[in-house]
């Protein structure tokens, strides 16, 4: 492909990831989605239904994000990741994909049980996930690299889809752009209200903060820059934990 088209982290924003998808042809792009399709927005299920199919049915790129990553501990270890799980989100998704009111009457060993039984392709699907993506100019991951090593590829898993300090300060020699999610825009910009893509030192961030009232971003790429930026702003209101 002559071109790579990335969305940013969707959070469950189902409404706002087919606004996106209309302006994804797969004819002539690869398709990129940069991590962290659930939790938190209000539709993560059928943000993760669809992720799949394109990647089953376009050869998409679904990277995996921290919020995949935590989704595939809890269903290993239940019972001592439900709290982390919950922080971050875990009630919408576990309700989307089961039924409203799950935590209240299952314990979480029985909620992972239910999920591995109502969606036996869930585990093997997360689990597959890449950590990044190299093409051309560019490399995309979820959250980031750890560019105090002389090879960004041994970049540790943990760091490609947690770091985020030591990548914003560090400077980047890997001789690509860098594109990620993970630390939403308003924050790299520290002023709380900028959701523009972030540029820094070949460093592209994209995560707009839909799901916290920001913007979606879909960006196309040429194999040496950014071709367009496109955004969808979230009308419907912030995310509030509900705990």
């Amino acid at each position: 492909m002559e071109q790579v088209y990335v969305i940013g982290d969707v959070h469950g924003m189902y409404d706002l990831f087919l606004q996106a998808l209309q302006k994804f042809d797969p004819q002539t792009m690869q398709l990129v989605l940069i991590g962290d399709l659930m939790d938190r927005g209000p539709e993560p299920k059928k943000c993760f239904l669809k992720a799949k199919e394109l990647v089953e049915n376009y050869g998409a790129i679904y990277l995996r994000g921290n919020h995949e990553d935590i989704l595939w501990n809890f269903l290993h270890s239940p019972e001592e990741r439900m709290d982390n799980y919950l922080r971050n989100g875990a009630k919408e998704t576990l309700e989307s994909f089961l039924h409203p009111g799950v935590l209240a009457e299952y314990s979480p060993t029985e909620i992972a049980m239910l999920l591995r039984s109502h969606y036996p392709e869930l585990e093997p699907f997360l689990a597959a996930r890449p950590y990044y993506y190299e093409w051309e100019d560019f490399i995309f991951v979820h959250a980031g690299l750890n560019l105090a090593l002389a090879d960004w590829r041994e970049t540790s898993p943990h760091d490609m889809i947690w770091i985020r300090q030591p990548f914003f300060e560090g400077k980047n020699r890997t001789g690509k752009k860098i594109v990620f999610g993970h630390t939403i825009t308003p924050s790299l910009y520290g002023d709380n209200e900028n959701t523009d893509l972030w540029l820094s030192d070949n460093k592209i961030g994209l995560d707009g903060g839909a799901v916290y009232g920001g913007t979606l971003h879909g960006v196309l790429f040429h194999p040496h820059e950014i071709y367009l930026d496109q955004q969808w702003d979230n009308v419907t209101g912030p995310w509030q934990p509900d705990l």
